[in-house]
């Protein structure tokens, strides 16, 4: 056995294509791509696929399973919450963040909880 890719639950799939797409630098395969399904692959095919799933259940405020992004520097950080925000994701009101927390919460557009973080 070994493992495939994460999925994510989404309202509304042409619009999370759109963010995931754009915000990872990935593009959606044609193949089994349906109404409620697309899986994402990386522009340049090297690298971990992302399911993407129609979900009809509620995005959680306190997800048990999540995704982290790891970056190299404090700047790159923030740039990529910059960019999540800009593509219509948002920062999350973290109430649990360390003093010196290496990392900030987002939620895509479908408020589903991720996380960039850096280096200490």
């Amino acid at each position: 056995m070994r493992f495939q890719n994460p999925v994510l639950g989404v309202d509304d799939l042409d619009r999370a294509i759109a963010f995931w797409s754009a915000f990872l630098d990935y593009r959606p395969i044609d193949a089994g791509r349906t109404a409620r399904w697309c899986t994402l692959v990386p522009a340049d095919g090297d690298g971990l696929r992302v399911g993407l799933m129609h979900s009809t259940t509620p995005a959680r405020d306190r997800p048990r399973v999540h995704l982290d992004f790891a970056v190299d520097s404090a700047e790159a950080q923030e740039d990529a919450a910059r960019r999540a925000c800009e593509l219509g994701g948002e920062r999350v009101d973290w109430p649990d963040y360390p003093d010196d927390a290496d990392f900030v919460v987002l939620a895509d557009t479908e408020g589903n909880r991720f996380c960039v973080v850096r280096p200490r």
